[in-house]
């Protein structure tokens, strides 16, 4: 019970349906409850956000379900509000909600591009600014943002991916430097390859899929819950001197 009393808000956590492949945030809301956390999971795809959550009260955990398109700023101030209408409180946030695009640097459209920025740079940038006022009312709290190996590194496509993934990592520092005064710490989680749904259409590629083992020292491709076993802990007391820190969970594959 590592999170007990604990209320979360984690951002595209839809994807955690029972007998289906896992995204980090449907894989954390599961783990949040089973360690003592009240969740509230927040995604666009209310068919599946609605069953995870029905799933995690089913098997004894604490959750709701709120539509929120984290580019929209009345969503987040809205499922913050429902977050203390609900549990009364807001201790941890996680900034989770992605999408991909892998394209060079001539094939990225200016859609693409905003569409990256807006999701994983301006949908952190809002979902901290309405997180931290609830935090800050009771003395303190975790951010963690959901950054990428690819917010560190570079890689032959995903241009537009690498820039709001490293904008996500840099303002998680700016955050951190900002309210550590205040007991609000902020981290970001860089994955490596993980298998997710996220990432199921491009690793059906044979080649691609080859050329992605190849860069894992550890052998293997990652997982949900690899992930989620670094958000809980981030997000747990056990972190308590951690603040604009990296935690990179990949396998290796930037050690190279």
């Amino acid at each position: 019970m590592r999170l007990q009393g604990k209320v979360a808000l984690i951002s595209g956590a839809a994807s955690g349906v029972e007998g289906q492949l896992m995204g980090f945030g449907g894989a954390a809301a599961r783990m949040f409850c089973r360690e003592g956390a009240k969740v509230v999971l927040g995604d666009i795809n209310v068919e599946h956000g609605e069953l995870t959550a029905q799933q995690i009260r089913a098997d004894g955990g604490d959750a709701v379900f709120v539509r929120l398109d984290v580019t929209s700023e009345p969503d987040w101030i809205d499922a913050v509000a429902a977050t203390i209408a609900a549990y009364g409180k807001l201790d941890v946030l996680v900034n989770n909600a992605g999408t991909g695009a892998r394209y060079t640097v001539e094939e990225t459209t200016e859609d693409a591009w905003d569409g990256q920025i807006d999701v994983h740079a301006k949908g952190t940038f809002l979902g901290t600014k309405h997180a931290i006022p609830e935090m800050l009312k009771q003395g303190g709290g975790s951010i963690v943002n959901i950054s990428s190996i690819y917010g560190i590194v570079g890689s032959p496509t995903s241009t537009a991916y690498h820039a709001a993934k490293g904008a996500s990592r840099l303002f998680t520092k700016a955050a951190a430097m900002q309210y550590a005064a205040d007991n609000i710490r902020v981290n970001s989680i860089h994955p490596g390859y993980c298998h997710t749904p996220l990432t199921t259409r491009s690793y059906d590629n044979e080649r691609h899929f080859a050329w992605i083992q190849e860069r894992i020292p550890i052998g293997r491709v990652g997982n949900a819950d690899d992930i989620a076993y670094g958000i809980v802990f981030l997000a747990s007391d056990e972190s308590s001197f951690m603040t604009g820190s990296e935690l990179v969970i990949d396998g290796g594959t930037t050690a190279q």
